[in-house]
């Protein structure tokens, strides 16, 4: 392959068809780019994203001459950072739910490696979204982490159940009850990450890897996509009844009071809530 063919090759190319306002959708040869363009508000997705996002990779999953997906975020300084907040009084709107767990069934489901290309920030939501990618590249300013307890949410599914499988059940349990930071090489070395290069790096070490794959059998590789999936095909149902709960729970007062908390920079009250019936009259007489 000449020069000029190669890089005709690795030129990416808007998707016609589309009016994406919180997203950008590209593509090249075998290969299909989705990036969360909102990098004032380090790619916090709204349900307007979630919805665009849906869009293309379903358009990426049905197209037969791509091979690898790579998802990443606009800018420097994040991945994703999750739902914006600012949608909801607590929690996220319902809307936003519901379609959260249909982006994330179509990356498990589509019969191709979907890669995260992570640089900057992938927390909360953006977390979940890295780690349920079937590969992560990060760069060596890559961040990782949860917040769900801190601000009133979590992801009562496939978040928390997928990550004890990852990096396992102490971990996991770790990552989401401390809600701390950790660092790209930190990542690597629990099994969150496959990869950690420099920042400059990073874009043309995805594509490495995507070229690495599209020389591989294609219906092998969707084969040991669908078995991989097998096993854990039991979080589908949990994701819809957990949703269910969380939807509730955004109902209350300590919801609003955690998110409220965490915006205005102030401690909590937890002890409020401690010993809060949390249903308050429900339960009364017995």
């Amino acid at each position: 392959m000449t020069t000029d063919e190669q890089t005709k090759k690795k030129r990416w190319t808007k998707v016609s068809g589309f009016n994406f306002s919180d997203i950008i959708y590209e593509k090249r040869t075998g290969v299909a780019r989705v990036t969360i363009n909102r990098p004032e508000v380090f790619n916090a997705f709204t349900t307007n994203t979630q919805r665009e996002l849906l869009e293309a990779f379903t358009d990426a999953a049905d197209d037969e001459t791509i091979g690898v997906v790579v998802f990443t975020g606009a800018g420097n300084k994040a991945f994703c950072t999750g739902g914006d907040a600012k949608e909801a009084k607590a929690g996220y709107r319902k809307g936003m739910l519901e379609l959260d767990h249909r982006v994330k069934m179509v990356i498990r489901e589509m019969p191709k490696p979907v890669i995260a290309s992570v640089n900057g920030f992938a927390i909360g939501g953006g977390h979940v979204l890295h780690q349920l990618c079937d590969l992560t590249i990060a760069s060596e300013n890559a961040r990782f982490g949860q917040v769900g307890p801190m601000v009133g949410s979590a992801d009562l599914g496939i978040g928390a159940l997928d990550l004890m499988l990852v990096v396992g059940e102490k971990r996991a349990k770790e990552i989401w009850y401390l809600c701390r930071r950790y660092s790209a090489q930190e990542a690597l070395e629990m099994g969150l990450v496959n990869k950690v290069v420099p920042a400059n790096k990073l874009e043309e070490e995805t594509d490495r890897w995507c070229d690495e794959i599209l020389e591989k059998s294609p219906t092998v590789i969707a084969a040991l996509k669908a078995t991989f999936n097998t096993a854990t095909a039991y979080m589908h149902g949990i994701e819809n009844l957990g949703f269910q709960y969380l939807w509730k729970y955004y109902g209350l007062e300590e919801a609003e009071h955690w998110k409220k908390s965490f915006w205005e920079k102030k401690k909590p009250d937890w002890q409020r809530f401690r010993r809060k019936e949390t249903y308050a009259g429900v339960y009364e007489g017995e």
